[in-house]
Order: C-alpha cells, then structure tokens, then sequence
C-alpha cells in the first residue's frame, strides 16, 4: 500500500482492493470514501514515521486482514457492545471504534473489565474525536464502511481471526507513574468529581487542584496489580467545585498524581526501543500530542491515529496502544 497517512485517491486504492481496513480522516473525507471492507473513526491528527501531523485531507490507513479473510464487521449499540469480546475470534483480535463524548464512550469506560471473555481476547481500537477548533461544534463519529453508516450513536469494529501459530498481543505504553505526593480517593465513580479524600481527609477536588496548583498535563495514576492507568484531566470548574476527566475514576482505588515526564518524545523512544516487530496498529492520545509537541517529532516506526482515548482491552488516557502479530 502506499505511504500513510495516505492521499484520498490512495486510500479509495487500497479500498477497492478488498482488504479488511480501519481508515482515521476528518469525518467529509470519510464521507466520500467508496464502500468496502473498512470501518473508520473522525480524527485530523495523526502520528507517522516522520512524526506527528494534522491534515483534513489525507487518511490514516490500518490493514487489518487480507481480502477474502473470514473477518466479520460488526456495529454495536449501548444493548450490543457488552458482546464485543464474546464476538471476536478465539485466535485473533478485534478492532474497536467508538464514537468520543458519547454514550457508548461513557459505557465503555465504566463497564467494559466486567464484559464476558473480555482480557481473554485481544481488543485494541480508539476513540474517534475532531479537530480540536470544532469543539463544540462538531461531535466525532465513526463510519461502517460496508454500509454506509455515519454515526455517533454506534460503535464499530472487525474481528480477525489469524492462523495457528500465529497470536495478537496487544501492547501498553505508559510514559506516566504514580508520584509519591498525596493520596486521592473518591466516593463516587465518574467522569467528574467534586468530594474526595485527600490522604483520608475529606475534600473539594477542584479546590484541591486550584490550591496546590497542580499541572494539569499530569494525570491522576492508580496501580492496578503494578499497572499504572491514567485519568487524564479534561478541566477544572471551579464555580460548581468539579474536576472533569477524560476517564472514569473509581470508588476503592488510590490515586496520586504522575510524575514530570521530560521529553515527551525521547521517552516515547525509549519505550519502543525495546519493541522486536514492527507494530500492526498503533494509535496515541491526543494529550500526549498537544502536551508533548509531538507535530513533526518522530519516535519509530509507529503509524496511526491521535485519539481521544485508547483501546487496550479497556479505555485508556495519555497512553500509546500498539499490536503486534507474533509466531506462537
């Protein structure tokens, strides 16, 4: 295929020619694209090999399987999308695409460690969003390509199966880690806070945030088991004293606030320095974007959209998902 992020007529190519794509593109370009075998989600911003850009005429184009493959494309609604690991193959992985800012993104984010056979099956994808001077003006979609289907409403995904001997493995990188500052707990979960304990003492969040200043491109961190997720903060409403997310926090976990990065792009090379194959996938926050000034910085041979959340299994903040396929 040709050089991604690709030109339309390019894209429309590699379409035609039957294989089983995920397709990233300013949503009028997702509407012109000829049917076929490819699900798509609204981004203008993408990472390539030479670094980071944005553009409202080319597609960022994914090959996920051969043309003639027994891949399956799928919508799901807020009633279907606790299948979603239930319906991928047994050997293989599902590509997952929902809609940012709606229902399905919430749901998603709340509910998707409890869906059936869910960490059993390799689930990786993203959440579609807009360029950032249409907030508020647009909402980010995502596009069955099979049907024709432009909607905020549904999520999409295919599922791949892959030969014997042949495995998905879906990685996680995570520039961030717990700070050894105070400890936050919540006693409600959600999108936003307003209550919380700050080192077993009751509190405002958004107070909290405003009188210790804190630096907003930091996330929250919980460990979970030695794994750090990220909530990464959306903003902070200090008339109404609440702290929204781009991420859920929960009720029972501990969360300090990450530690300074540095060099946002050298620390993405340091992580994949150690990688052995090179990606399928790839697709990284669009925090980590606009924090990092990753536009025009390289960092490996990394491909795919800048999103508004990732897909390892669950959703993920300020985080890098890739796949890789690998022999057994």
């Amino acid at each position: 295929m040709a050089k991604n992020p690709m030109s339309f007529e390019d894209a429309a190519r590699a379409i035609a020619s039957g294989r089983f794509l995920a397709l990233a593109a300013d949503e009028a370009v997702l509407r012109r694209l000829p049917p076929g075998n490819w699900i798509g989600g609204t981004i203008p911003y993408f990472i390539s090999e030479q670094g980071g850009l944005q553009s409202r005429e080319h597609v960022l184009v994914t090959e996920l399987a051969e043309a003639g493959r027994p891949a399956r494309i799928l919508d799901y609604t807020a009633e279907t999308l606790p299948d979603v690991a239930k319906d991928g193959p047994d050997n293989g992985f599902t590509m997952l695409i929902i809609p940012g800012m709606s229902g399905l993104h919430s749901q998603y984010a709340a509910d998707a460690a409890g869906y059936q056979d869910m960490f059993m099956k390799p689930i990786i994808g993203w959440i579609s969003g807009i360029h950032l001077d249409d907030l508020g003006k647009a909402a980010p979609k995502v596009v069955n390509g099979r049907t024709g289907l432009v909607t905020d409403q549904h999520a999409v995904a295919v599922h791949v199966p892959l030969p014997a001997g042949r495995l998905a493995v879906v990685g996680i990188l995570n520039l961030f880690s717990q700070g050894d500052g105070d400890t936050i707990t919540f006693p409600e979960n959600g999108f936003q806070a307003g209550a919380c304990q700050v080192n077993g003492t009751t509190a405002n969040f958004a107070r909290y945030v405003q009188e210790k200043g804190l630096d907003l491109s930091l996330p929250l961190v919980a460990d979970y088991h030695g794994a750090q997720i990220n909530v990464s903060f959306k903003g902070v409403d200090a008339e109404h004293g609440r702290v929204d997310f781009y991420a859920p926090v929960f009720t029972g976990i501990e969360y300090r606030q990450a530690n300074p990065v540095g060099d946002y792009a050298a620390g993405f090379r340091a992580l994949v320095g150690g990688l052995r194959e090179h990606p399928r996938f790839s697709c990284n926050c669009i925090l980590n974007y606009l924090h990092g000034q990753l536009e025009g910085k390289a960092f490996g041979p990394f491909e795919g959209p800048v999103t508004f959340g990732e897909i390892g299994y669950q959703l993920l903040n300020q985080t890098m998902v890739y796949l890789q396929e690998v022999q057994q």
